[in-house]
C-alpha cells in the first residue's frame, strides 16, 4: 500500500487529543545489474519496474530506447514489500551512466540515494536525550520568524527553507534553497561557523519531511524538528528510532507530533492524549 496509519498528538490552539493519520510510504529499493549493487533510490512501493527502467532511462544507464530488460525481483521484506530488484544487461546495452552509480541525480536530493547496497544505509551513534521541552506557541512563532524571512520565496514562490532555534525560540540561523535539504544543510553549516550548533533545540522547514532530514537533523543533535507538510512512514520510524520529537502539518495554531511529544508542552492544557 502507498500509505499506513500512524498516530499521533495533534495539537489545535490550546488543546491536544490522539489522532490517526494515512502517511505516504517511504522505502529503500536496492537495483541490482548483472548480480552486482548498482545503487539505491528512496520511493514508495508500487509500479516499482517502471520507476527503475525510467529512472536508468534518464540517467543514461542503458543507451537502447527498445531494450527493456527483465526487472525480477531478489527479494521482499515480511510484507510482501519489493526492496532489492536484480537486472541483467548485455555490456553493449550500457550508457555511460553506469560507470559511475554516484551521478544519479537522485543523490542531489536524498542522503541515501547512491548508496550501493542497503547495508550502508546502517550508521552508528546515540540517540538524542534531551529532555528540555518547548511550548507549541513557541514552535508556532518559529515558523513566523522563518516565514517572514523568506525572501527568495516570497519573490519567486520557488524556494523552501530551514531555520534553526534555541529553546526561548530565538532566531539562530535561516536559509533558502531550491532544494529542502540544501537549506538544511546550509543551516547546520551556519550553525557550525558561527559555533552555535549546541545552542540549537529546534530547527523548522518550509516542505515534507522524509528519511535524510531525519537523518541531518540527527547528527546536527537537534532533538525537535517541525515541519510546514506532511512526513513520510519512514521519516517517522527513525525519528522514534533516534529520539527526534518530529511535528508536521505545522500549520496557523495547528500541529501534530509523531514522535517522542513529551518534548512539547502547551498552556493551560485541555488534552485527551495521554
Amino acid at each position: 500500500m502507498a500509505t499506513s496509519n500512524y498516530e499521533g498528538k495533534k495539537f489545535q490552539g490550546n488543546s491536544a487529543s490522539k489522532t490517526l493519520d494515512d502517511l505516504t510510504v517511504e522505502e529503500a529499493l536496492q537495483i541490482n545489474i548483472n548480480g552486482k549493487p548498482f545503487t539505491i533510490t528512496m520511493r514508495t512501493p508500487g509500479d516499482d519496474i517502471p520507476l527503475v527502467r525510467g529512472l536508468l532511462h534518464s540517467e543514461g544507464v542503458i543507451n537502447d530506447l527498445k531494450f527493456n530488460p527483465d526487472i525480477i525481483l531478489k527479494k521482499e521484506n515480511e510484507d510482501g514489500v519489493l526492496s532489492v530488484v536484480n537486472l541483467d544487461i548485455p555490456e553493449e546495452k550500457l550508457g555511460r551512466g553506469y560507470t559511475n552509480s554516484r551521478s544519479l541525480l537522485s543523490v542531489s536530493s536524498c542522503g541515501i540515494c547512491g548508496k550501493i547496497e542497503l547495508e550502508d544505509l546502517s550508521f552508528m551513534g546515540t540517540i538524542i536525550e534531551e529532555k528540555e521541552s518547548i511550548d507549541i506557541g513557541t514552535i508556532h512563532s518559529m515558523f513566523d520568524k522563518m516565514s517572514e524571512l523568506q525572501q527568495s520565496f516570497q519573490k519567486s514562490g520557488g524556494s523552501h527553507a530551514a531555520a534553526a532555534f534555541n529553546s526561548n525560540g530565538e532566531l539562530l540561523s535561516t536559509m533558502e534553497d531550491i532544494g529542502r535539504h540544501n537549506a538544511v544543510d546550509k543551516v547546520v553549516g551556519d550553525l557550525i561557523h558561527q559555533g552555535k550548533i549546541k545552542e540549537a533545540s529546534a530547527i523548522t522547514v518550509s516542505g515534507r519531511i522524509s528519511y535524510e532530514i531525519i537523518v541531518k537533523t540527527f547528527k546536527a543533535k537537534i532533538p525537535i524538528l517541525c515541519a510546514v507538510s506532511a512526513p513520510s512512514t519512514l521519516s517517522v520510524d527513525y525519528a522514534k528510532e533516534l529520539g527526534i520529537t518530529l511535528l508536521a502539518f505545522c500549520r496557523g495554531d495547528r500541529a501534530t507530533c509523531y514522535s517522542n511529544p513529551h518534548r512539547i508542552s502547551i498552556d493551560n492544557i485541555n488534552s485527551q492524549a495521554g
